[in-house]
């Protein structure tokens, strides 16, 4: 079963704490997400993560394909404000694992996700991760990064990063 790490990263023109509300409001992940994902939150989450919380949610991962899938992620980890964890618990994936950490720098706040996933039914999943799943999560994260720059402006001389790589 590969396992792949994605890495993705700007400098956000705010201020940790702005950062940290919007971010940690599980219902603002409906605004950073591609609209023809069709997201949508099922259960009533609080408005701030903490450890323990399951989330539920529905969306369509590949747009080309009119599949409607169930997702649960349970925040693990949370460290106010600079670092939540979830991992899935219920959904497509054989892994999902997904960091958010948040670092005051000059300019603003440093924003970074770390994502480590893997598809399950591997060998047969394989062909499906490099034609379909890492196209999409490079367009997911970019249309995030420029969602995250129209909320809160570019900060410091940084470009947005985004990498994604077979460990």
């Amino acid at each position: 079963m590969p396992i792949y790490k994605l890495d993705a990263a700007q400098t956000l023109a705010t201020d940790l704490q702005s950062a940290w509300e919007f971010f940690s409001d599980p219902k603002d992940l409906a605004v950073i997400t591609p609209p023809e994902m069709r997201f949508e939150i099922t259960g009533d989450p609080p408005a701030a993560v903490h450890a323990g919380l399951i989330i539920t949610y529905r969306l369509t991962p590949l747009p080309v394909l009119p599949l409607r899938v169930s997702w649960a992620t349970e925040i693990t980890q949370v460290n106010a404000p600079h670092f939540f964890s979830d991992v899935q618990v219920a959904g497509p994936y054989a892994l999902w694992n997904h960091e958010h950490h948040f670092q005051e720098v000059e300019g603003g706040i440093l924003a970074t996700d770390r994502v480590h996933w893997s598809l399950p039914l591997d060998p047969i999943s394989s062909p499906i991760a490099d034609f379909a799943v890492i196209p999409q999560l490079r367009h997911i994260f970019r249309y995030r990064a420029n969602k995250m720059r129209e909320l809160f402006g570019e900060g410091g001389e940084s470009s947005p990063t985004l990498s994604i790589r077979a460990l």
